[in-house]
């Protein structure tokens, strides 16, 4: 794909982290042996659990190495119903797909908290079933999804923690789609656990991490053989971390924060100028500057991603966890979007590697497409 704006589905694979996991892939061994070779792996680990800390603001010991961020909110909330007695867990409307059947999976109620037309969590219906809890001697998970997915939408994350952060509630942050974009400092926090995914900055598919505070540690779902100090069986996919841990790192230079806001909004400067009907959701509230989500009525994002895949442009029309599937997004769904304009959502993603030469070849792929689009709607009136 010559131009790929779609980095919230997947990033290209940062040459460090590479080059990393093919270093790590040329040594022999199982990091829990105790031998030469076995050391050899155990200090790539220790390395690069370093790297994913340093940029999560986070201790070592609070990294532990998952599968990806779907098992990693699966160890914390089916784990975590069990570890600290969570009689019911809350969750966004608007929260991944991973946080929404992990929930259900929990064995315990779910409480589904709404949102506005913005995406924005009802902080006051939070509230009240924190005060009911109390009263009914409850105790709660609260999963919030810091970073929309599909609309960047940034949820009021501090005043969430004040919320929760001083009850004795439990509150897991799935920060996929800020992690190193948006500054985690986890340890300063008052979040308990937080899920954060290697892919999405670069790093190879197969890895993420759970961040665990001291209180959170026994939180587990795979017991194993003691791995991840007993947080996580299964010897440790040694190269995937080490891609993980260089990604960390590289994206860290690489990514410019200011750059790639200045692309993204000048996309829906343009976008405003050759289609001014064009809907940007979440446009009145804080958005991360890597996302745009937007629909131009009467124009169905099947047929527009296919004709700019075909121009070799590469976009979505939300998120990519649904088996290829392209349906109606249940984030636009709760934000009470027509459903005949949430089939016309497209969503552009940015990331380390984007350029002007990416928006160019987006707009000039998308005139056409608008142009074609027009000449139909013309034709039918």
């Amino acid at each position: 794909m010559r131009h790929y704006l779609d980095h919230n589905a997947s990033a290209p694979l940062l040459p460090e982290a590479r080059e990393a996991v093919i270093a790590a892939l040329e040594l022999t061994g199982n990091p829990s042996s105790v031998h030469g070779a076995g050391r050899a792996l155990r200090k790539v680990i220790d390395d690069a659990r370093d790297s994913v800390a340093k940029l999560a603001g986070a201790e070592a010991k609070q990294v532990v190495f998952t599968g990806s961020a779907t098992e990693a909110i699966t160890q914390a909330i089916v784990g975590g119903v069990k570890v600290f007695n969570v009689d019911r867990v809350v969750v966004g409307a608007t929260d991944h797909a991973a946080v929404l059947k992990a929930a259900e999976a929990s064995g315990v109620s779910v409480r589904v908290l709404g949102v506005d037309k913005d995406g924005l969590i009802d902080l006051d219906a939070l509230r009240r079933t924190l005060e009911a809890a109390e009263v009914a001697g409850e105790t709660l998970l609260v999963a919030v999804g810091w970073v929309n997915n599909e609309t960047g939408v940034v949820q009021p994350r501090a005043r969430i923690e004040a919320t929760v952060g001083p009850t004795r509630h439990v509150l897991l942050l799935d920060a996929v789609q800020g992690f190193g974009k948006l500054d985690l400092d986890f340890s300063a926090s008052a979040t308990d656990m937080v899920a954060i995914s290697g892919h999405k900055i670069g790093a190879p598919a197969g890895i993420g991490a759970l961040l665990v505070k001291s209180h959170a540690d026994t939180v587990r779902l795979v017991p194993g053989g003691g791995q991840e100090q007993g947080r996580r069986g299964g010897t440790e996919a040694a190269a995937l971390i080490a891609g993980f841990g260089a990604a960390c790192d590289a994206f860290a230079v690489r990514f410019d924060r200011e750059a790639v806001g200045q692309l993204v909004a000048e996309v829906e400067h343009r976008l405003r100028d050759v289609a001014p009907e064009t809907v940007v959701f979440g446009s009145d509230v804080e958005r991360i500057g890597t996302t745009i989500n937007f629909a131009v009525p009467g124009l169905k994002n099947t047929v527009a991603m296919m004709a700019l895949d075909l121009a070799g442009v590469a976009v979505s029309s939300g998120s990519a966890c649904s088996s290829g599937k392209v349906g109606r997004s249940h984030v636009l769904s709760a934000m009470g979007v027509d459903p005949a304009l949430s089939e016309c959502g497209l969503r552009a993603s940015l990331g380390w590697n984007s350029t002007q030469a990416d928006v160019d070849a987006f707009f000039e792929a998308f005139e056409i497409v608008l142009a074609r689009h027009n000449s139909r709607s013309g034709a039918a009136a």
